[in-house]
């Protein structure tokens, strides 16, 4: 048998622990259930999904890369940046 030492949020153990128990198992139980399953499939057992940015944050991100590029910011004076920015 192998020891494996975790940190872990005391909140995220406390709310994880509560579903064990629920059903039945202990975290010790469920971390071993989690490894058998990345043997078995070489994989992890669940869907990873990246938080995708809404429109504006692309145009943002993207805006940023040409300013970066150019070395210039898109606007000429204060006023025309507030305007952008609906201020």
């Amino acid at each position: 048998m192998a020891n494996i030492n975790i940190r872990i949020d005391d909140s995220l153990k406390k709310d994880a622990d509560a579903i064990f128990a629920n059903i039945g198992m202990t975290a010790s139980t469920a971390i071993n259930l989690f490894y058998k399953q990345v043997v078995r499939t070489h994989s992890i057992p669940f869907d990873l999904i990246a938080d995708i940015p809404n429109e504006l944050t692309v145009e943002a991100i993207e805006e940023g890369r040409k300013i970066a590029r150019n070395g210039k910011a898109g606007y000429n004076s204060i006023s025309a940046l507030k305007e952008a920015l609906d201020l």
